[in-house]
């Protein structure tokens, strides 16, 4: 009987591939109308969008953000859309809007690149990063952690369900957090990291709750395929590949990264037994992809890693509840950051 249900699971995502395959000519004029679910990336000149796997690249202006309806047109060309044109933007509300007023408050409250490290680490968002500092991040290996990422799900998952069960049944609290997490997903920005974490949380509790046992390994397969069975397209992207290279690299490096590094404080262990442990099967990856690798990302995450978790909170709440004065407490965090960063950027 499972033989029978593997392979309809593979026909199933062979026929979703097909099926869901865009099929253009070079040279065809496109005219394309869709709603922006991945936050658009700016440049100093120009910015970019992904519409339906094509990349498309538009002037600065008018700014498009995370949540518009967009409507562009222009020519096929191996993949890309040359010569677009940007027809119409229709901004939404709803999440969509609320995620902008978030990082609208942190943006009135803190200078650059604070603001954005901030909004970066809180919501994913990384299209008002300085370019200078954008470039430092990449450099230096930490980009990860100011883009949307597994790390900020399961903090939200933590917190939760640790906030939830003090007032409610663990059930009713498991159920609170899992559409807690969606509605992160969705203010966060629905790119392949977010998405494969708030499904391998929601997989997770959703066992816990029924008393079962949830195993890691069964957890990420079916993850791998959801994802693809939503978005077959996702098969061929590099941040696809690397979020689940890097989460096989954690389950079976981390924990001997841990006992390797035992004679570290426990604050500089555990950033650097993951930094280590994750990048075992990243740095490969970055280095044939992009043609670099900083040998010092590990050190440098292990020196940064520690503040995510307080910036994070401290950026949160303060948003949530409009208290700039709380928002200030990150401003330590952060100046330690930036300058941790700019030191080995040099």
């Amino acid at each position: 009987m499972k033989i029978f249900v593997y392979v309809f699971l593979l026909l199933l995502l062979i026929f979703r591939f097909y099926v869901t395959r865009p099929v253009y000519k070079n040279g065809q004029t496109l005219t394309l109308t869709q709603k922006v679910l991945q936050e658009p990336v700016r440049y100093a000149s120009y910015q970019s969008v992904t519409l339906t796997g094509l990349k498309i690249y538009l002037p600065l202006y008018p700014e498009i953000v995370y949540g518009d309806e967009i409507k562009v047109t222009g020519i096929y060309e191996d993949g890309k859309l040359t010569k677009a044109k940007l027809i119409s933007v229709v901004s939404s509300g709803g999440l969509f809007n609320f995620r902008k007023q978030l990082i609208e408050f942190y943006q009135q409250n803190l200078p650059e690149p604070h603001a954005s490290l901030v909004a970066g680490i809180v919501l994913g968002s990384k299209s008002s990063i300085p370019e200078t500092f954008w470039n430092e991040l990449k450099l230096t290996g930490v980009a990860h952690v100011v883009v949307a990422s597994g790390t900020n799900v399961t903090f939200v998952a933590g917190f939760l369900i640790s906030l939830f069960t003090l007032c409610f049944p663990r059930r009713k609290s498991v159920l609170l957090v899992i559409i807690a997490i969606w509605l992160y997903a969705v203010i966060s920005g629905l790119e392949s990291p977010i998405i494969r974490a708030a499904i391998m949380a929601s997989v997770a509790l959703s066992a816990q709750a029924l008393g079962k046992l949830a195993l890691a390994w069964k957890t990420l397969i079916l993850t791998v395929y959801m994802m693809l069975v939503y978005q077959p397209a996702w098969i061929g992207d590099v941040g696809f590949i690397m979020t689940f290279v890097s989460v096989i690299s954690l389950m079976l490096f981390q924990k001997k990264m841990e006992i390797i590094l035992s004679f570290l404080p426990k604050v500089i262990k555990e950033g650097l037994s993951t930094s280590l442990a994750a990048q075992i099967g990243v740095a490969p990856i970055l280095f044939v992809t992009f043609g670099q690798f900083n040998i010092l990302s590990p050190l440098i995450n292990a020196l940064v890693l520690w503040t995510v978790g307080p910036i994070m909170m401290i950026g949160a709440i303060s948003a949530l509840l409009r208290i700039r004065y709380l928002l200030y407490l990150v401003y330590p965090l952060t100046w330690w950051f930036i300058n941790i960063v700019g030191l080995f950027s040099v």
